[in-house]
């Protein structure tokens, strides 16, 4: 079609053509850079409002982290202890023995419990966490401190929250809660300090607390490892010694050599076990490294807080004025 218009027009008019499509390339740079001119001329007009609101920002930021109080993280380096001599014994025993004790209505199983894995999760179910907060008092610590005092090494508690002289507490909630924090709002809370990593690599297991007292933070991570080695213990001594005390009735019930040979080698590897559980202190997890507590504060980042701040002051100050620019023109035409 062009090339037609072109065929039936004079060389003038041509060349009227050709210069002002010439002229309408040329302008829409020129318009872009009015644009750019225009919105820095929008910027230079606002910028005591954009000082303004970014100090303004700046400086809240800076209150803000410095009212912050500091929260330190305690960990402690754990691995699995070595598989206990009555699971190994026993898992080879269920490949021996498994079809002829099955023949006395007798499940050996595969003996291949991972107790490490079953521990992790005892320590971080509802009930294990429940009866250590309740076991060790940390109802006061966990739920009403709010800072620490690094000469005194003392926790501050919140006076709108727990009355220290009276030992109550004093918080107001909407019901069915109480001033009294319940069993489940303690679990919650400890579950939000508390942090369990494994290594995939080589099973390694960290236990991580962060709380205003390092102090604090450690004599918890020392009770923890206690107590879920001392509850796993506990539970297999008790397994143990219900399957000696079933095994031995049924080893009056048999006159089998084989099933008696059987039940004998069975009583002894739960006996084992019951013996392990007695003299290993670390039943299940065994301190690498033991919690220490840590002289460096894990959060808040006070300068993190203070430079994003003012990069929203800034950027909501830079909105603020190019929409009262833009709209005071839109007015005015």
């Amino acid at each position: 079609m062009k090339n037609h218009r072109l065929q039936g027009s004079t060389s003038e008019e041509v060349n009227a053509m050709n210069s002002n499509e010439f002229y309408q390339q040329q302008q829409i740079p020129e318009s872009d850079e009015i644009d750019l001119a225009e919105l820095w001329r929008a910027i230079w007009s606002g910028k005591l409002l954009i000082i303004a609101i970014s100090a303004l920002f700046a400086i809240s930021s800076i209150i803000y982290a410095i009212n912050q109080p500091n929260i330190y993280r305690a960990s402690t380096l754990l691995a699995p202890a070595s598989e206990q001599g009555g699971a190994g014994g026993l898992a080879k025993m269920a490949g021996q023995f498994g079809g002829l004790a099955s023949l006395a209505g007798i499940n050996l199983g595969s003996g291949g419990t991972d107790k490490t894995g079953l521990a992790l999760e005892v320590l971080k179910s509802r009930l294990f966490l429940e009866n250590f907060i309740a076991k060790h008092q940390l109802l006061v610590p966990l739920m009403a401190a709010n800072n620490w005092d690094p000469n005194s090494n003392t926790l501050t508690i919140d006076d709108e929250i727990y009355n220290s002289e009276t030992n109550s507490w004093l918080r107001e909630v909407e019901a069915p809660k109480k001033p009294e924090p319940s069993s489940w709002e303690a679990f919650k809370a400890f579950k939000q300090v508390l942090s369990v990593s494994t290594d995939k690599e080589n099973g390694m297991i960290t236990l991580a607390i962060e709380h205003y007292s390092p102090e604090v933070a450690t004599q918890w991570l020392v009770w923890l490892v206690d107590d879920i080695n001392s509850t796993i213990r506990q539970q297999d001594k008790v397994e143990a010694q219900n399957s000696i005390d079933y095994l031995s009735e049924k080893l009056q019930e048999t006159q089998l050599a084989d099933m008696q040979t059987v039940f004998y080698q069975l009583i002894e590897e739960q006996t084992k076990i019951i013996m392990l559980a007695e003299v290993s202190r670390e039943y299940v997890l065994k301190t690498i490294d033991p919690a220490n507590a840590p002289e460096e504060k894990a959060k808040p980042k006070r300068a993190l807080i203070v430079v994003l701040g003012t990069m929203l002051g800034g950027i909501l100050s830079l909105l603020i004025v190019l929409i009262r620019y833009f709209s005071n023109k839109s007015n005015q035409e």
